[in-house]
């Protein structure tokens, strides 16, 4: 089935990449798979084709032509009270989250129902239609798998604020990790560009080419071949922890995309521990914290150590 879109550029997205623009208001696709729609004709920008990193400008007409599965559903927006949700913080402003391992920051094709929108959605109906896309308040995103710390803005100043914030990279991100191995040195600074993988597309990898990426970590312990670590990504890339842990000889335990399977737990061992922000009205710098899942809590039990 061919959906076809001719969206126009307004004057809040002046000056933004071709592909974040889509993806903006085509949440159903990919950004990757955007892309791959831009570079192969399938996107025109003012009439003409162009590239993913090309700048649309307020009033560009942008034609898209996107093949989707017959069976997809169709874009929904809708409370979800049995997704789980934890609440750390709820202002007028933002909301604090613990997200749980398993689920999806906001819907897209094939999770529709069971995000951590639609469960925002059932506790917070007046973020419906936030923003005019499935992504209400999202201003950052954690991988499926990935439990913790997300914060979530309840009105569009509060978001700008916010993204302004992630991206200037004044917000602090701390992730704990379980990663097989033993790391040396037990402190380091892993500094190494990560672009998209040439031979697997679909995944991210450490390149002399990439984008820059930074990340600190420090081991906290290890035991019987694995080592418990926090870790600081300094920079934001696309799964820069499981990229720059696996660059090293040290994938996260459980990752299947950058390791293997693991005996200990079904899911990467990746937890967004403590995020720190300038609140997006008090200015006042704050900070929350969730302590670990269950599931990783089950596996640093199995290898004895302890939290915290």
């Amino acid at each position: 089935m061919i959906e076809r879109h001719d969206l126009v550029v307004g004057p809040a997205e002046d000056g933004r990449r071709l592909d974040v623009f889509l993806a903006e208001r085509l949440p159903g696709a990919s950004r990757s798979r955007l892309q791959e729609l831009i570079r192969s004709g399938d996107v025109l920008l003012a009439g003409l084709p162009a590239r993913p990193a090309s700048r649309v400008t307020a009033g560009n007409r942008v034609s898209v032509s996107l093949t989707l599965p017959a069976t997809a559903d169709p874009p929904l927006l809708l409370p979800s009270p049995d997704v789980p949700l934890t609440v750390l913080h709820e202002d007028a402003s933002i909301v604090v989250v613990d997200k749980a391992p398993g689920v999806v920051a906001h819907p897209a094709l094939g999770h529709r129902r069971d995000t951590l929108v639609n469960a925002l959605l059932a506790r917070f109906p007046d973020l419906t239609g936030f923003g005019g896309s499935e992504r209400p308040g999202i201003v950052h995103r954690l991988d499926r798998d990935t439990s913790g710390v997300m914060v979530v803005a309840r009105d569009p100043v509060a978001a700008a604020h916010l993204r302004a914030q992630f991206k200037a990279r004044t917000v602090e991100k701390t992730y704990l990790a379980l990663v097989r191995g033993a790391l040396r040195p037990l402190e380091g600074v892993i500094d190494a560009p990560i672009g998209r993988d040439p031979k697997r597309r679909q995944r991210m990898a450490a390149l002399p080419g990439g984008k820059p990426a930074r990340t600190v970590y420090r081991v906290l312990a290890e035991s019987e071949g694995y080592a418990w670590l926090e870790a600081r990504p300094e920079t934001g890339r696309t799964h820069q922890l499981r990229v720059h842990l696996a660059a090293l000889g040290h994938p996260l335990a459980g990752d299947r995309v950058y390791g293997r399977r693991d005996r200990l737990i079904g899911r990467t061992a990746l937890h967004a521990w403590r995020l720190a922000f300038d609140h997006p009205v008090s200015g006042a710098r704050v900070a929350y914290e969730a302590a670990p899942a269950a599931d990783l809590l089950e596996a640093l039990a199995a290898l004895r150590l302890a939290w915290p």
